[in-house]
Order: C-alpha cells, then sequence, then structure tokens
C-alpha cells in the first residue's frame, strides 16, 4: 500500500466471489468449470464449422463467427478467475490486474454492443433487398464492419479504464464481487466522485443509446418489410432468420442495462453479481446454442464435419 495525505492508497484488492464456504466453493468450482468447458467447446465448435464449410461462408455468419470469437474471450476474462479464487485461499488482485480484467472487460463489451449493431443492419439488408444482398454486403464492408467494431470498443475501453484508474483507493480493500467492476471500485475511492460518475454515464450512454438506435432502426425496416409479405410462410422465414439475433440482443442489453440502470440505493452486492453472471458467464455460453440448435445451415454443416472428419 502507498501512503498519500492523510488516506493508505490501496494497490491490490481481494475478491470475495461468491462464498466463502468451502463446501459450497467446491460445487461452484465444478459448476463454472462445466460452464467454461461447454462455452469454449460452443464457441470454438461453431467458428470451425463457420470455417470448414462453404456454405457457411456468408456475411451472416462471418458476424457469428466473430460473435463466438468474442465470446471465447469474454468467458476467458471472468471464469479462469472464478476458478481460481474457488480454489485458492489467496484471493488477492494487484491493482495492476484488476486494470487489465477491467480494460479488457471493457473493450469486448462495447466490441459486442457494436457487432450486435452490425449484425442487426446485414439481417436488415438480407430482408429488405434479398436481390441486392451480395452487392450491399461485400466481404471488404463485412471486414470494416467488424474492424470498426474491436476498434471502437477498445478505444471506448481506454476512455473507460483510464477514467476509472486515475481514482485513488483507500479504506478496505475488500470487493464483494467476483471481478473487478466499476460500481464497487467507485465505492472504495477517496475523493469525489461526480465527475466521474458523469464522465462514466457519457460513455456508456452514448455508446449504449448509438447501438440501441442503430438496432432499433433496423428491426423498424425489417418490421416494415415483413408486414408487407402477403404469404404467411414468407413471413415465417424472414423472422426466422433474425430471430436468434433478436434473442442475443435482449440478452446482452438487458442483462446490462439492468445492472448499470438500477439506481444505486436500490442495489445490493448480491443483486450485482447475479445480473453481472448473465452477461459475463450465461451469454456467451448460450450463445452458439441459439445460433445453432434451430438452424438447419448449421445442422448441416455439423454432419458434414462430422463426416468428414469423424466417420471412416
Amino acid at each position: 500500500m502507498e501512503t498519500e495525505s492523510n488516506h493508505t492508497l490501496l494497490t491490490e484488492f481481494v475478491l470475495v466471489g461468491f462464498t466463502r464456504d468451502p463446501f459450497l466453493q467446491t460445487i461452484f468450482l465444478v459448476l463454472f468449470l462445466a460452464s467454461y468447458t461447454l462455452t469454449m467447446t460452443g464457441n470454438l465448435g461453431l467458428m470451425t464449422l463457420i470455417c470448414l464449410d462453404s456454405h457457411l461462408h456468408t456475411p451472416m455468419y462471418f458476424f457469428v463467427g466473430n460473435l463466438s470469437f468474442l465470446d471465447v474471450w469474454y468467458s476467458t476474462v471472468y471464469t479462469p478467475r472464478i476458478l481460481f479464487d474457488c480454489i485458492s485461499r489467496d484471493k488477492a488482485m494487484s491493482l495492476a490486474g484488476c486494470a487489465a480484467q477491467f480494460f479488457f472487460s471493457a473493450g469486448l463489451a462495447y466490441s459486442e454492443c457494436f457487432l450486435l449493431a452490425a449484425m442487426a443492419y446485414d439481417r436488415y439488408v438480407a430482408i429488405c433487398s434479398p436481390l441486392l444482398y451480395a452487392t450491399a454486403m461485400p466481404w471488404k464492408l463485412c471486414v470494416q464492419l467488424v474492424t470498426g467494431c474491436y476498434l471502437i470498443g477498445f478505444a471506448n475501453a481506454v476512455i473507460h479504464t483510464g477514467n476509472t484508474f486515475r481514482l485513488h483507493f483507500c479504506g478496505s480493500n475488500v470487493i464483494d464481487h467476483f471481478f473487478c467492476d466499476a460500481p464497487p471500485l467507485v465505492k472504495m475511492a477517496c475523493e469525489d466522485t461526480r465527475v466521474y460518475e458523469l464522465l462514466l454515464a457519457a460513455v456508456i450512454g452514448c455508446n449504449v443509446l448509438a447501438t440501441t438506435i442503430l438496432i432499433l432502426g433496423s428491426y423498424a425496416g425489417i418490421a416494415a418489410a415483413i408486414t408487407g409479405i402477403r404469404s404467411a410462410t414468407g413471413r415465417r422465414k424472414a423472422l426466422s432468420t433474425c430471430s436468434a439475433h433478436l434473442v442475443s440482443v435482449s440478452l446482452f442489453y438487458g442483462s446490462i442495462l439492468l445492472m448499470y440502470c438500477r439506481p444505486s440505493s436500490q442495489r445490493t452486492p448480491a443483486w450485482d453479481k447475479a445480473n453481472a453472471l448473465f452477461y459475463t458467464v450465461v451469454n456467451p455460453l448460450v450463445n452458439p446454442l441459439i445460433y445453432s440448435l434451430r438452424n438447419k445451415d448449421v445442422k448441416s454443416a455439423s454432419r458434414k464435419v462430422l463426416g468428414r472428419f469423424i466417420i471412416p
């Protein structure tokens, strides 16, 4: 620890995690290990299928593959640390380690926000202009959109992280959470955080607002196009092409909005941890299921790959 004025500044934190009970820690270890294994298997498996099957070399699956790529790293930012805390008595995390986890967490989250918006635009073009889809969504544009998502995401993470870790932390170094997040860190700041909170709200608000407008605008166009389709079969087919994306958007944005838009007076550590589980652990686990369970293209690609590499 370092001393500045009358405050002892913190240089490391202790993560409480979910419980200190050894028996419950064992149960959590098994659950999170199984979850992490399934998350890696599902997302890496979906990425492999998209790479190997030429029928999946389309803009839609290019974006889905990048979503799986983000989810692999997103889950890796959190779950290995949770597993470590379940088996170790030393739950300390250095200030640098906390900042690194915070940076990658923010960068991947912002990138996923913009990637989901790009996927909404892709579905808008596919449904509203199917005959011009190949022309309107060339590979060069797809690569530029995905690259832009990463660049914007991590540029925002630099602002978010720099704004947070310019604060000085003092007092108790115990964080009642399973990762380094903004709400518990703000409570440990030994200075006025009003400017920080305003900037944080502006950064999160502008990004969420921008991506929400893009998504809602795309789906407004999709809804208008679907109402113009006369056959019920055509409407169902159009809806099925964007249903998986709608579920992903609802889970991701719903959990984040519940986390950061709830008044601080109504929040508790238990609420924060339970809600954070959805976008840190559950979303990366269910996304590959959402995009594969009822998807004929992915099922067909799975059968081909199994037939090529497993069945003699």
